[in-house]
């Protein structure tokens, strides 16, 4: 007969897992991908290494993981601002809420957008920036249903858009700049997609 896990011991796995993922996300925002081991990991949840190996093949599965919950979240913070409002509200309040968002945390969105990593970590990255664009692609085409913004591909004008903001915003997530990006990303969105800015 197979060995199955009672509750409560699956319970506790379930929180040994939890508090090293805390612990490896705590450890991404203060040393990015390249400060991040197995052995960092370990030292700040306060246990050993072979305690990670419990959960965790290593590094970039932990990394995975760790990606999958933030980005979800970034997404999800994203997807709520996109939708309401005409195209240059929309288009505004997604640039605002990601660019802002990253900018809060310098190091952990460098990881997350533009960090050396490991193919599988980098393969997760190519997911974030699918829903991101998805995100912007649906204030596209609703500017566009309105007839707020010129008749376009909305996936490649999303696509676009999604690129310039990261570029952009490599530069001071790398150097820790403290140059406020987030004004010209939105005036160049607004742009790009042929939104009518009325000046007063």
């Amino acid at each position: 007969m197979p060995y199955r896990r009672t509750p409560a011991v699956q319970a506790r796995l379930d929180a040994g897992r939890t508090k090293l993922l805390a612990a490896a996300v705590e450890v991404l925002s203060t040393k990015g991908y390249a400060g991040l081991s197995v052995a960092s990991v370990a030292a700040a949840a306060g246990v050993s290494a072979g305690s990670v190996y419990t959960h965790f093949d290593g590094k970039s599965d932990l990394v995975v993981e760790i990606f999958r919950q933030v980005c979800t979240r970034e997404v999800a913070a994203v997807v709520a601002v996109a939708a309401h409002g005409s195209t240059s509200e929309r288009v505004t309040a997604v640039v605002q809420t990601f660019a802002g968002r990253a900018l809060k945390n310098r190091t952990m969105a460098y990881a997350l957008l533009a960090e050396p990593v490991d193919p599988a970590v980098d393969a997760e990255r190519l997911v974030f920036r699918r829903k991101f664009t998805a995100a912007f692609a649906d204030a596209i085409m609703a500017g566009i249903a309105a007839g707020e913004i010129p008749d376009q591909d909305a996936a490649i004008s999303a696509a676009g858009l999604v690129g310039a903001v990261g570029e952009v915003l490599v530069g001071p997530l790398s150097s820790h700049e403290s140059v406020d990006v987030v004004p010209g990303l939105v005036a160049y969105s607004l742009r790009a997609l042929g939104v009518r800015i009325e000046h007063t």
